[in-house]
């Protein structure tokens, strides 16, 4: 079997159902936005070749279901990724409270061969609301306790959505 000669990265969104994961997938690989809540069943995947310090890479974006009859499938979804991508919903506390046991939950099914250095980056979503529970000092706060990288977007908006996906290729790129 050959090598494909563009690597294959594979990055996961996780968080709580109705955090706006399934919307900024599809932001970023369809540059659309919908107002219309279809909950993810099962797992979502897209694909899209971008090009990160002037090479090109496939990123595999697995959009999995945030609600919990759905938890026993991480095992298959998360083995193998190269990145992780933990998005809550900055006017929802208890979304942004759920990321700890999201993280620890990836740890232990996707069994990564160094947890300390896996790479994690926050995604507070829905920005564009006036209305907030999370602040921007307190999440930045967790990642730093985690060693992730923080980025407050909107889908909606289109407000950060390529860069967190570039900076979540350039993290599995040197992982």
């Amino acid at each position: 079997m050959t090598e494909w000669s563009t690597p294959h990265l594979k990055v996961i969104l996780i968080g709580n159902s109705g955090v706006g994961k399934s919307s900024f997938m599809s932001r970023f690989v369809h540059h659309r936005f919908t107002n219309l809540y279809r909950a993810t069943i099962g797992v979502d995947f897209l694909t899209k070749e971008i090009t990160i310090d002037k090479r090109s890479v496939i990123l595999q974006i697995w959009d999995t279901a945030g609600t919990e009859r759905f938890h026993s499938l991480g095992t298959t979804l998360y083995r193998g990724a190269h990145c992780c991508l933990l998005v809550f919903d900055v006017t929802s506390s208890v979304s942004f409270d759920a990321l700890d046991v999201w993280k620890k939950e990836f740890l232990v099914q996707a069994c990564p061969s160094d947890p300390s250095a896996f790479p994690f980056i926050v995604l507070g979503n829905k920005i564009d609301l006036d209305y907030r529970e999370v602040s921007s000092s307190k999440a930045q706060q967790w990642c730093s306790e985690i060693g992730a990288e923080y980025f407050e977007c909107s889908a909606k908006e289109d407000i950060c959505v390529d860069t967190t996906f570039h900076s979540a290729a350039r993290a599995a790129l040197h992982s």
